[in-house]
Order: structure tokens, then sequence, then C-alpha cells
């Protein structure tokens, strides 16, 4: 089930309020998917000396997939960013390792349609 408040709002809020960020943030709110999302941020992205992506480790990295297909020349841009925190949600990683590993592996074995 989703919730409320946009998945992009309640990342954005975070990293300005719990981690001090005084920066720009770029807030993407009309993807319904990881390659949309990637898509319709193209245009900040283009623009930006660095890009990094604010999911867990595995989404993330899809997102980094997907830009690296979407605009290759754009991937070079790509900064590290804290994937992962040890101890957070410790009883559910492994079911979310599993499901994730499993959908990343999809993402490299089947291009997506734009």
């Amino acid at each position: 089930m989703r919730g409320t408040v946009a998945e992009a709002v309640l990342l954005r809020d975070y990293i300005e309020s719990s981690l001090g960020w005084d920066g720009t943030i770029a807030t993407e709110l009309e993807s319904r998917s990881t390659w949309e999302n990637v898509r319709n941020a193209l245009p900040w992205i283009e623009s930006a000396d660095w890009v990094a992506f604010a999911s867990n480790g595995l989404h993330a990295e899809k997102a980094r997939v997907y830009l690296g297909r979407q605009q290759p020349e754009l991937a070079g841009r790509l900064a590290a960013a804290d994937d992962y925190r040890f101890g957070e949600m410790i009883l559910l990683k492994p079911l979310f390792a599993a499901v994730g590993l499993w959908k990343l592996r999809a993402v490299f074995h089947v291009k997506p349609l734009a």
C-alpha cells in the first residue's frame, strides 16, 4: 500500500532535517516507475556537476543503471551515496535483499521500454 506522501518528498525532508543538507534538492513527483523517474529528472541531471540518488541501496543501483542506459555520457557524474546504513531494518533486510536482488537481476537482463 502506498502512503499519502510521495517517497521523494519523504527523502527530501529527511535529507534536509536529519542530515542537515541546505543545498538544492530537485524533487520529481510525476513518475510511477524508476525508469520514468530517471527520465523525468534528466533536465536537472544534465546541468548538474554530480548526481546522487537518495534511496535504498538496490533501488539506487537500479536508478544508476537506468541513467547509464538512458544517457551513458551522464553516468560519469554519479556520486557515491550512503545507500547502506548498518542495522537499518535488520529483521527485514534479508527479505528486502532477496527481493531487491531478484528485481535488480531483471534490470540487467531486460532493457525496459522508454
